[in-house]
């Protein structure tokens, strides 16, 4: 396979990328992601902002494009939650709503430097 296309990239779970992506290996082919945000989570986002080098990032926003009337986009601001508009219009990396904890709390509270109680 010369060409692995993912669309709407952050919809697909960790598991079945990494089970996909093995695919590419004996070709040589290249990985093509297409996707909004969903959330500050999952290999999307991993890929996103801690992917470095390996990854060209494109970002448009339905700002940025002509062809999305400033009226559609203001009555979908109107008619959906703001994060959920900033994530799919505005291409924001955003917590859901009524998440009890921020992703970026979560994140502080893990440490790799931590020894396990038992084990290991």
């Amino acid at each position: 396979m010369s060409l692995l296309v993912v669309d709407e990239a952050a919809r697909v779970d960790d598991d079945t990328f990494h089970a996909m992506s093995p695919v590419l290996a004996v070709s040589g082919g290249r990985l093509l992601a297409l996707s909004t945000p969903y959330g500050s989570r999952g290999w999307w986002w991993q890929a996103w902002t801690q992917g470095g080098d390996a990854w060209q990032r494109v970002r448009i926003t339905a700002q940025d494009c002509p062809r999305i009337p400033s009226a559609f986009l203001a009555q979908e601001r109107e008619n959906m939650p703001e994060w959920f508009y900033q994530q799919e219009y505005l291409c924001q990396f955003s917590d859901a709503e009524g998440q009890l904890f921020s992703s970026e709390l979560i994140r502080q509270a893990l440490s790799d430097d931590v020894k396990p109680l038992f084990g290991g």
